[in-house]
């Protein structure tokens, strides 16, 4: 008598990081997250699913509050986040989603590692993500789909990378323009100034800027006032890492105190942008392509808008001046 196969367990996806919960999403996998970070909020349905994690610091106040907060638990050789064990013993999840990139950005692997062993008595499968350019955000997706269905993962990576690189090509190639380009800071943290890394010197590259001080795929660099008076960048894009447009605006005006502000150019010509860092820059998910897009609009908005792409201005990013 031959056997019945075995009954697959359903999918219970704990996603412990805002861009992996988006690729699940993505995936077509939403149904089966059952818990998520304090932190993930996109697509809007996931934000009623049990919280999984928690800052071991006040996460309200100026940047500089914020940057001393985290700077002592990081010496002190604590993680910045932690994890509720008895939360996830709860939710029996069968794949937990973290981060090995950033011990800022979200829960480490370690910490996930840690209380998966400690708390759980079935041991889920852990995937851990590390983007550092826009290829990895491809990679993940396709790790991602395998992990949840090692039989047609593969094709429905597939399927999701298509729709996104058909969307990167219709933005970049129309703003292949000879140069100059437009030379661009974009800044990451205010107070103290940190340049963004990573994925985000590529982005400004695609949509027709020559990206300062940020390397492509490497960890986002501070910055020194001297260095961004002697670049005096054509447009500084503000997108700093968890905020949203109205806590961007509060830092920039915070910035904008600074007597050193009002010599750079992009400030004396109107070119410099607010933007939702949070939501997009921050997330190397599905939405890089947004973020893509966003940049498009403020470095080359009439070629932009002559190729019909969405316009994201006073919703995603704003003008700022003071």
């Amino acid at each position: 008598m031959i056997k019945a196969p075995p009954t697959p367990i359903p999918l219970r996806i704990v996603s412990l990081i805002p861009s992996a919960t988006e690729i699940v999403a993505a995936l077509g996998y939403e149904s089966a997250l059952v818990g998520r970070s304090h932190e993930c909020d996109f697509p809007l349905s996931v934000q009623t699913l049990p919280v999984c994690t928690a800052p071991r610091f006040n996460p309200y106040g100026t940047s500089r509050e914020i940057h001393d907060r985290v700077t002592e638990l990081l010496q002190s050789a604590l993680s910045v986040y932690e994890v509720n064990i008895e939360r996830l013993a709860e939710l029996q999840p069968t794949h937990i989603i973290t981060q090995a990139q950033c011990e800022v950005c979200a829960a480490s692997l370690a910490e996930v590692e840690k209380a998966v062993a400690c708390g759980l008595a079935t041991q889920p499968q852990v995937i851990s993500l590390q983007p550092q350019v826009l290829a990895d955000v491809w990679a993940d997706l396709e790790q991602v789909a395998i992990a949840l269905n090692p039989m047609v993962g593969s094709v429905h990576a597939a399927r999701a990378i298509d729709g996104l690189q058909q969307r990167l090509q219709r933005c970049s190639q129309p703003l292949e323009t000879p140069p100059p380009h437009p030379t661009v800071a974009c800044i990451e943290w205010t107070d103290p100034l940190m340049a963004a890394g990573n994925w985000v010197p590529e982005l400004v590259t695609l949509a027709g800027g020559h990206s300062l001080f940020g390397k492509v795929g490497q960890h986002s660099p501070w910055l020194q006032w001297d260095d961004l008076l002697t670049a005096d960048p054509d447009r500084i894009i503000m997108m700093p890492c968890g905020y949203d447009l109205a806590q961007t605006q509060q830092a920039a005006e915070q910035l904008s105190q600074d007597p050193r502000w009002a010599k750079l150019k992009a400030v004396q010509d109107y070119q410099v942008y607010l933007t939702d860092g949070n939501q997009y820059f921050n997330r190397p998910g599905p939405r890089l392509i947004d973020s893509l897009e966003i940049l498009a609009e403020i470095l080359q908005p009439e070629t932009y808008e002559a190729t019909g792409g969405k316009s994201y201005a006073m919703t995603a990013w704003k003008l700022f001046s003071l």
